[in-house]
């Protein structure tokens, strides 16, 4: 099954295209290793959308990005959006294919029932089954292997047995999927849970991951709160401080990994955007230049 990039010294860099920047995208092509969007608008089979996004993909190298597998669903994912998803990607190419580690899907009745969110799933043995048999047949459906984001979450589900680490690590092993990791979400996961060294907890989240099993990492940025409030991860600001050190451990730990730069409120400039990749990809040749100097 394909589904990365290979990387070489150069880490691949990218960004989140939205409605916004399609006409600068398409008219003023820039540096950039790939761009990614959000799988689920362009499921429509006809209208300009599909045909913007094959006009994009002659440009950029696609990634295809979901919020709405619900890969932690026990009810079990949707055959229309699944089917939905095997005909975009037959029709794309990505390089890459992503969801995350939630759950979404509910029965009522005898129907399936989209529940709006990303909802959190607890780390136990009955989650990690119920995730293995939705990627299994999510992987065998598309014929590659897809990449697993970690969530960001406002809540911990009391009945965990695993750590999250433990958790991914574990599925990646058992339905030979792929992790996305998202920095930011370790950030916000820190915030809400009121860490006392918020930079230390994340690095330690990322060396507890065994580095072949990453296949993309995301840097975002987020409103920031008072001390007593709760994070939300809107992805509407540029990446912070704390998410930048913690990429260059990640590189350091996981390799040349390809590296998305999402922002989807409160949209900046088009340029803002292919600044925030320059610095990843700043960050990314010293990391480089590092390893190679220490050999």
């Amino acid at each position: 099954m394909n589904s990365r990039i290979e990387t070489e010294k150069r880490t691949p860099v990218g960004v989140g295209l939205r409605h916004v920047h399609y006409q600068e995208a398409l008219e003023n092509p820039a540096d950039l290793d790939f761009i990614e969007v959000h799988s689920e608008n362009f499921f429509a089979r006809g209208g300009a959308l599909p045909a913007l996004l094959k006009e994009v993909s002659e440009l950029y190298p696609v990634s295809l990005h979901g919020t709405s597998l619900g890969l932690g669903s026990s009810a079990g994912i949707s055959e229309r959006h699944l089917k939905s998803l095997q005909q975009l990607v037959s029709k794309i190419s990505p390089i890459l294919v992503s969801d995350h580690a939630a759950y979404a899907w509910g029965q009522i009745g005898d129907q399936l029932h989209h529940a709006g969110d990303l909802l959190p799933i607890a780390f136990n043995e009955q989650s990690l089954q119920t995730m293995i048999d939705n990627i299994n047949r999510v992987q065998e459906s598309l014929q590659r292997t897809i990449l697993v984001e970690n969530l960001s979450a406002y809540l911990e589900p009391k009945s965990s047995t695993f750590t999250e680490t433990e958790f991914l690590t574990e599925l990646a092993r058992r339905t030979d999927c792929r992790l996305l990791i998202d920095i930011n979400n370790l950030a916000v996961n820190a915030i809400n849970n009121h860490s006392a060294d918020i930079a230390g907890d994340m690095a330690q989240w990322i060396y507890n991951i065994p580095s072949s099993i990453v296949g993309e990492i995301h840097l975002a940025g987020c409103t920031p709160v008072a001390t007593d409030e709760i994070m939300v991860d809107d992805h509407s600001k540029m990446v912070s401080d704390i998410v930048w050190n913690v990429y260059e451990q990640a590189l350091s730990h996981f390799g040349a990994t390809p590296t998305l730069i999402e922002w989807d409120t409160d949209l900046p400039e088009w340029s803002v955007l292919l600044t925030e990749a320059e610095k990843a990809r700043a960050i990314a040749a010293r990391v480089s230049r590092k390893k190679e100097g220490s050999l």
